[in-house]
């Protein structure tokens, strides 16, 4: 029944790459510029139907994964590319059961991967300072399928973190270098610290904090994206591509002896 669409459920109406849209399956009119889309007519059809507007025009209705609903949630901030959450997932070893303290929410967009990569038995705390965001936030995780897993927090992580024996440590903020000593003091020996910062002068002062308070296996990267156009006799790079978005530090925690 996963693979059948149901009323209440959301679904990705696919027209073209660039042209996707995240709609609630409701009897109702969804208007596009490319006609109306009868949503109400997909209730008890498979994920992957066809459907036409009143235009004449094809839509696909894919079922959204964790990419559809990160790009279409409503946002307040930046938010980390997929590029980048998928190496930071991958780095972490976060996966199903894992416990992970994050900071900062911001609309929660690395909050609704977490969460989804920790389910079911695993937990997410994020901590955001500013409480219009908590907001925010919470209605996308919610949305998104994932709000159970996460345990919203509207304090500031740098004074203190207040969960201990985490898996991971994974951070979106202006002063990762002031958690530094509070992540060490949360990890399970061997847990992994994550932060991504914009400039170079914050992974310095962040890497700094690091070597002084007992990290280990420290390393920074950047992540860049290219596609590429694939069309017979004409495949070459796109003109355009996701370039410098942020560094991401890497740790782990060594026990002090």
């Amino acid at each position: 029944m996963g693979h059948v669409i149901r009323e209440g459920d959301d679904v990705l109406l696919f027209l073209d790459r660039r042209r996707t849209y995240l709609v609630r399956v409701e009897r109702r009119a969804f208007h596009t510029h490319k006609g109306v889309v009868q949503l109400g007519e997909l209730v008890g059809r498979e994920y992957g139907t066809r459907i036409r507007s009143s235009a004449g025009v094809e839509f696909v209705a894919l079922k959204p994964n964790v990419r559809d609903h990160l790009f279409k949630m409503a946002r307040g901030t930046q938010i980390i590319y997929p590029k980048d959450l998928g190496l930071i997932m991958i780095y972490t070893g976060v996966g199903p059961g894992s416990r992970v303290v994050e900071a900062g929410t911001g609309t929660g967009a690395l909050t609704s991967v977490l969460a989804y990569y920790v389910k079911p038995s695993g937990r997410v705390y994020s901590y955001e300072v500013r409480p219009e965001f908590v907001e925010i936030a919470s209605k996308n995780l919610e949305r998104a399928g994932v709000l159970e897993y996460v345990e919203l927090k509207n304090k500031d992580i740098t004074e203190g973190i207040d969960e201990s024996g985490v898996d991971a440590v994974i951070l979106d903020l202006a002063t990762p270098w002031l958690v530094v000593p509070h992540a060490y003091s949360a990890l399970k020996g061997s847990g992994s610290f994550a932060s991504f910062s914009p400039t170079i002068d914050q992974v310095v002062k962040t890497v700094k904090a690091l070597r002084e308070h007992g990290f280990v296996y420290i390393e920074t990267v950047e992540c860049l994206l290219r596609g590429i156009r694939a069309e017979e006799g004409r495949t070459r790079p796109e003109t355009l591509m996701t370039g410098h978005t942020g560094y991401i530090t890497f740790a782990r925690k060594g026990l002090r002896t």
